[in-house]
């Protein structure tokens, strides 16, 4: 029986935990599209040092499409400290710098770190045009750059009304072309978890991504996150998150699946240190009418950090993508 095509679009840690998951489903073959805006770190360095495309969250997502993911983090996010110009950095994104500069592409570069660690899928880049993330905000300030948005500085009282992309050199900005294919080709498109606007919107905004999920006959399956972020989703519940991915994608979600366990209260007062809160799943039968969600136990909390569960998550897909 052919496999069935599931395209997931993020970035970050949240799509590490997704791709971890479903990588071992036998029966799907996966795409996972990749932002392009980090700017923080050891990628934002080597983004401004090089001017090459951030490798980061590509790297994430190798890691996790791998395995021998395990070793393969052990060696690959090892970080350098004894020289200068290295301290800081890990191995990972050198060595994937370093097979893009040599190859002339990047996404070349992502095939050839893949075949390395014999990933089990295609990972491809959003665009191949460097941008800067930049958000503006309800009182009409603009925030530049995916680090300082997603680390607000102070007290932002007013939230994100919009993100979008600035080029860098080339005047404008498109999808890469594989994705486009990889979008309309799918049976599923999988959206997040992820910070809504930093890793899945920032995909969403690229010339060409919006049109195509509007097109496209897959069915289109949103993971809510666990917990909201101050400077983000400040105060948003599980509705406010799907609100706003419609509006960047400009079609109904068909399919939800949000978190019900909260984390223990210990962990939760942590995290209201820094303004976050567990998303609120909210009964408004309206509002469900003409969508299908599903509430389940994906919590993982192991270092005290609230996260969706891999295996989980993956359980649960499985059992909608069978259904």
């Amino acid at each position: 029986m052919a496999k069935i095509k599931v395209t997931t679009i993020g970035g970050g840690s949240g799509q590490y935990a997704l791709l971890s998951g479903i990588r071992d489903l036998a029966e799907i073959d996966i795409t996972s599209v990749v932002s392009m805006v980090d700017s923080g770190g050891s990628t934002g360095r080597l983004r401004d040092e090089l001017g090459i495309l951030p490798p980061g969250d590509v790297l994430k997502c190798l890691l996790a499409l791998s395995p021998q993911r395990e070793i393969a983090r052990n060696l690959l996010l090892r970080r350098f400290n004894k020289d200068k110009r290295l301290k800081g950095h890990n191995a990972g994104n050198m060595l994937l710098t370093m097979l893009s500069r040599y190859t002339g592409s990047f996404p070349t570069g992502i095939q050839a770190l893949g075949e390395i660690l014999n990933v089990r899928g295609d990972i491809l880049p959003v665009t191949t045009d460097r941008a800067t993330l930049v958000a503006e905000l309800t009182d009409g300030t603009r925030i530049f750059g995916e680090s300082a948005i997603d680390v607000p500085r102070g007290r932002q009282t007013s939230k994100i009304k919009d993100v979008y992309l600035v080029p860098h050199h080339s005047g404008h900005i498109k999808a890469y072309p594989p994705v486009i294919d990889a979008i309309k080709d799918a049976d599923y498109i999988i959206i997040g978890p992820g910070d809504l606007f930093t890793s899945i919107l920032s995909n969403i905004v690229v010339p060409g991504i919006r049109e195509a999920i509007k097109e496209t006959q897959a069915t289109i399956l949103f993971v809510v996150n666990i917990m909201t972020k101050y400077g983000e989703t400040y105060k948003y519940s599980c509705i406010d998150f799907i609100q706003k991915l419609e509006d960047g994608i400009g079609r109904k979600v068909q399919t939800v699946i949000c978190n019900r366990t909260k984390p223990e209260d210990h962990i939760l007062a942590e995290y209201r240190k820094q303004e976050a809160e567990f998303v609120e799943f909210i009964d408004d039968q309206q509002f469900w009418q003409d969508r299908k969600y599903y509430l389940a136990d994906l919590l993982d909390t192991s270092g005290s950090i609230v996260r969706h569960d891999a295996k989980k998550l993956a359980r649960l897909i499985h059992e909608l993508i069978a259904r």
